[in-house]
């Protein structure tokens, strides 16, 4: 079964955003800003780029997933669970 893959078009204005983002803290850490400052814009890049993983995680199991578990091919279901499970053992270790 050969894969669809959904669009990701809608993540790119969240990318954009996180770009401009992490210019500002480029600029607050060369303005000398106060820590606790860049450490409270730091945390708004790294939870909106969890943001886009959940996003693109979510329309990767409502297509590819879901149309490889909907078809015949048993080895190709096999490889997207395991695939999930790989995934999510990963991000659950940069979350520890």
């Amino acid at each position: 079964m050969e894969d669809t893959h959904p669009s990701h078009a809608d993540e790119l204005v969240r990318l954009r955003r996180i770009e401009g983002q992490v210019r500002g803290v480029q600029k607050m850490i060369e303005e000398g800003r106060y820590c606790i400052d860049v450490l409270t814009q730091l945390g708004s890049i790294a939870g909106a780029l969890r943001k886009v993983e959940e996003n693109i995680l979510a329309r990767h199991l409502r297509s590819c997933v879901r149309d490889s578990l909907a078809g015949p091919n048993r080895a190709d279901q096999g490889r997207k669970i395991e695939e999930i499970v790989s995934v999510l053992s990963k991000f659950r270790r940069q979350s520890s």
